[in-house]
């Protein structure tokens, strides 16, 4: 059911603390966590601890947590010390758009001349 962990879910996973990350955030609603494959120097994933398969499903359904997710995502940049630099927030929904793991997350990249990346 949406909104609630699902099993085979990675993020899931990570938001029960059965799978490890880098956690540089948590907070009631949202888990920030260092991406294993960085495509930045700063490369980090917000995601909401309720499940929805993507960005879109998680607006619509919660629109509360959608918004914490990018305001953490905002408090992270400032704690990383990339919000005077420029950073970007990207949310790949479907696998069109790169979506690999089926929990919406929005991806904090920062660190770098951004316009290199796509």
């Amino acid at each position: 059911m949406a909104g609630e962990p699902q099993a085979d879910c990675l993020f899931c996973k990570i938001v029960a603390g059965e799978v490890p990350a880098t956690i540089v955030r948590e907070t009631e609603t949202t888990v920030a966590f260092r991406d294993i494959n960085p495509q930045a120097p700063t490369h980090i994933l917000v995601i909401p601890k309720v499940h929805y398969a993507n960005a879109r499903e998680l607006a619509a359904a919660e629109p509360v947590i959608a918004g914490d997710v990018l305001r953490e995502a905002g408090v992270v940049a400032a704690e990383e010390k990339v919000d005077t630099t420029g950073y970007r927030i990207v949310f790949n929904t479907g696998p069109g758009a790169g979506q690999t793991i089926f929990h919406a997350h929005a991806h904090l990249l920062g660190g770098c001349d951004l316009q290199r990346l796509v």
